[in-house]
């Protein structure tokens, strides 16, 4: 990335009033995007919205292509091919359908508002690598937690106006009630939730602090057929072919993604090794 990072000191700092901007505006799209992926997902079944979620890592490589120039190589390329196939593969299979007693109307809602939220996310991702770019600040991991600092609030705030403007929290002693597995457990997943997003969240712009927009989405998309793995193993669901090959896609790109990186770091070294050792021997060259 064009930017330099410096290590954290003790000195305590405050976002510029750009970079607050900017971390506003990306808080609400997050919230916008919540409300898109929520209601999406509600109307589609899970093996659907989760293709359809998939898709993300299309947007997010090229938006990080317009907006911050994301260099490509070959492997990079590789890597979004086979986990874009990978999540393709574990949809086809799968049996998701229009829900009975769904009209198709909401149906068509439920898919353009899932496929609008990975597109919206696939465009935030780069957004937060161009305002650590143009930051003009210094850039530390403190810098990091302020961003999500603020972008937490922004998001928060716009969910609890809708949250409020619909009455949502009037049902939540009701849905407590009708909860499969009782009201105390309701209560903790409606706790603990909020706080493993955040762990999420404040993993991904780290990742794109630390490296990019695009490695930040490969992450979340080999997550999908992770899922898939542990929900076999958890929940002793059946292992089918197209999981299998989904996971072996995934893994294949993820691990082609780091080799090109790897032997692009290593080429790098090599060309710096070589320029140091050309000043060193003009230096020592005795003069004419």
């Amino acid at each position: 990335m064009a930017y330099t990072r410096r290590r954290d000191t003790a000195t305590r700092f405050l976002m510029k009033p750009h970079v607050l901007a900017a971390g506003s505006v990306l808080g609400v799209l997050i919230g916008v995007d919540n409300y898109l992926y929520s209601y999406g997902v509600n109307k589609l079944p899970v093996s659907t919205s989760a293709l359809i979620v998939a898709t993300q890592l299309v947007f997010t490589s090229t938006f990080s292509f317009l907006i911050v120039k994301q260099k490509f190589t070959a492997y990079s390329i590789n890597a979004v091919v086979l986990l874009t196939v990978g999540a393709v593969v574990l949809g086809l299979r799968s049996n998701g359908d229009r829900p009975d007693g769904e009209s198709k109307s909401e149906y068509l809602s439920g898919f353009f508002m899932t496929l609008g939220a990975a597109a919206l996310y696939g465009f935030i991702l780069p957004m937060v690598q161009l305002t650590y770019e143009k930051a003009k600040q210094p850039l530390t991991y403190s810098l990091v937690l302020q961003m999500q600092l603020v972008i937490c609030v922004f998001a928060t705030g716009f969910c609890t106006v809708g949250m409020l403007i619909n009455h949502d929290f009037q049902t939540i002693p009701r849905e407590a009630r009708a909860h499969q597995l009782g009201e105390t457990k309701y209560y903790l997943l409606l706790a603990f939730s909020p706080i493993l997003w955040q762990c999420f969240f404040l993993g991904v712009i780290g990742v794109i602090f630390y490296a990019s927009s695009l490695l930040s989405g490969i992450i979340i998309t080999v997550t999908l057929p992770l899922t898939q793995l542990l929900a076999v193993l958890i929940y002793n669901e059946r292992f089918q072919a197209e999981k299998g090959v989904s996971l072996f896609l995934s893994l294949w790109g993820f691990i082609s993604y780091f080799y090109g990186e790897i032997k692009k770091m290593r080429k790098n070294k090599n060309i710096n090794s070589d320029d140091d050792y050309t000043i060193q021997t003009e230096s020592t060259r005795p003069a004419p």
